[in-house]
């Protein structure tokens, strides 16, 4: 459940980038890859549904270059994210 509950995180993320950052109404095919990457690094966290979030996790899982794009996205959106998702954003405070 836990490991869900990121995926739908990381993707809104993504797309809250695309669309406020980059002013894009769909999501561009190396953002996709982005999301379906995170997914597959997600299921493959061998700490399953007890993982702690990536950044204190001692096992970096991502190509250093997914993971310079994704720090990029999360550095934008992690402020911002209360105002364009509250909801999901309590809801990620209180599970990790």
């Amino acid at each position: 459940m836990h490991i869900e509950n990121e995926k739908r995180v990381v993707q809104r993320m993504v797309e809250l980038y695309c669309r406020h950052k980059l002013h894009c109404d769909y999501i561009p095919e190396e953002y996709l890859a982005l999301i379906n990457y995170a997914h597959q690094r997600l299921d493959r966290c061998k700490f399953g549904d007890k993982k702690m979030a990536c950044k204190k996790c001692p096992i970096h899982c991502y190509k250093p270059e997914m993971r310079d794009k994704i720090r990029e996205v999360m550095r934008w959106v992690g402020p911002r994210m209360i105002f364009y998702d509250p909801i999901a954003t309590i809801r990620h405070i209180f599970n990790c």
